[in-house]
């Protein structure tokens, strides 16, 4: 018989239970927990869709608030400031373009350079301009109003972003594809690109494959 004061002796997890002590590992979260999570997501997702539209300036908290269906002062309890919040919608923007970027890349292993370059594009018109896209034009266009710091977080993620286009252009650059240097075809292609959410119309004709061989043919000459 084992003495439950001796050495190594460890009572069962039922006995634990049994005098109200938690079991070891991650204690599930409470229905609180899980609704303050859906709750961040729903300013965070209400605050990208206004500040694209309106501009971070003219966007107040109660607006915030009310998109999400919230009291007015409930932003607050999630983000310190309104300009947290803003940084929050532009690294989910980032991160939220990186992860489907991956994606695309995965599917791109045996593709010709003019191929993953059109996948590229493809990608990115819909990260700018797709069904829930406010986050990524809200980082390009108020970069002003967020910290160096932050600024600085949110290049890294950009310049992890765009990087792996560079094998593509080089690759392109060396068949003679594409004439301008990597490095500025680079910057010329994102900048044609992200331009795009200042005057693209879903309700006009152009659909996103319109736009991406439009695209390609100013880039590297390929005929639709």
């Amino acid at each position: 018989m084992v003495r439950r004061n001796a050495p190594g002796f460890r009572p069962h997890p039922s006995a634990r239970a049994q005098r109200g002590q938690r079991p070891r590992g991650r204690p599930r979260k409470t229905v609180d927990e899980r609704d303050d999570g859906n709750r961040r997501r729903a300013l965070i997702l209400g605050a990208a869709r206004l500040f694209r539209r309106q501009g971070f300036d003219a966007t107040s908290t109660r607006d915030i608030a009310a998109a999400a269906g919230m009291q007015r002062g409930s932003p607050f309890y999630h983000f310190k400031t309104k300009q947290a919040l803003l940084f929050a919608v532009m690294e989910e923007g980032m991160r939220s373009a990186l992860e489907r970027q991956r994606t695309v890349l995965a599917g791109m292993e045996g593709l010709d350079a003019q191929e993953q370059l059109r996948r590229l594009v493809r990608n990115h018109f819909e990260v700018l301009l797709g069904s829930g896209s406010d986050f990524y034009p809200v980082m390009l266009y108020e970069a002003r109003s967020i910290t160096p710091r932050q600024r600085a977080t949110l290049s890294a993620l950009k310049s992890e972003y765009e990087g792996v286009w560079d094998p593509v252009l080089r690759a392109l650059h060396a068949s003679g594809r594409l004439h301008a240097e990597v490095k500025l075809a680079r910057l010329l292609v994102f900048g044609a690109l992200n331009w795009s959410v200042q005057w693209f119309d879903r309700r006009k004709e152009a659909s996103l494959d319109d736009l991406t061989s439009a695209a390609l043919a100013l880039f590297i000459g390929e005929i639709p």
